[in-house]
């Protein structure tokens, strides 16, 4: 008990949204929430927010639990957020069996986060392994060669079988590009968040209000 009291003291001692931050006018936002993020993501960049590219997925799996990691924002465009898996991975599985995702990126720096949930749709496979190909070669050897998730033995293994793909993969006797996939998650809400020091945080919400384009902008209660 006295561990998780000295936990529960240092949690509640720590500083949360100092700032000072700015003030954010919602008026003044785009008209589409993918334009919205992309003056953010310029505004976290220029601040030096470090891997503003970064944002959690969250998944369901197959029991309905939730499953939620941190991956690297591929792109933005009219189909939506993209990321990269590997097929056999388990958040591959996962979106075949039920699509629905939901991304978060956070830049405390800034003290703003933007939430999005939708459905994940795989691309064609010529830009599934176009984007595999941009890959430096010894990501795409760390792609080939993961069994990702499944049980490592030790470093040693790992180790060896990096050494056994880069061979093949140098030689081009093995390419991973069939088992990499690249998903758009098409967006069904979105949400800019910025966080104020007084907690009445700025909230606004996008959703679609037709099918031609068209987004609904709402401001929330903090």
């Amino acid at each position: 008990m006295a561990d998780q009291n000295n936990i529960r003291t240092q949690l509640r001692h720590l500083p949360v949204l100092e700032g000072p931050f700015a003030e954010v006018k919602f008026d003044h936002f785009p008209d589409t929430p993918h334009d919205a993020f992309k003056n953010w993501l310029d505004e976290a960049i220029m601040a030096g927010v470090k891997e503003p590219h970064a944002m959690t997925l969250a998944t369901v799996d197959e029991q309905g639990y939730p499953d939620a990691r941190v991956l690297i924002l591929k792109n933005v465009d009219d189909r939506g957020w993209h990321f990269a898996v590997k097929a056999d991975s388990p958040k591959a599985q996962q979106l075949e069996t039920n699509g629905y995702a939901a991304l978060t990126f956070y830049w405390p720096q800034v003290g703003r986060q933007i939430r999005l949930r939708g459905t994940a749709r795989q691309l064609p496979d010529a830009e599934c392994r176009e984007d595999f190909a941009e890959r430096p070669f010894k990501s795409r050897v760390s792609a080939m060669a993961s069994k990702q998730s499944q049980v490592l033995r030790d470093r040693e293994e790992l180790t060896r079988r990096i050494a056994e793909v880069e061979r093949a993969a140098s030689t081009g006797q093995e390419d991973g590009s069939q088992k990499w996939r690249v998903y758009a998650v098409a967006p069904m809400a979105v949400e800019f968040w910025q966080g104020s020091n007084d907690r009445l945080h700025y909230r606004l919400r996008y959703v679609p209000e037709t099918e031609n384009g068209v987004w609904q902008r709402d401001q929330l209660w903090p």
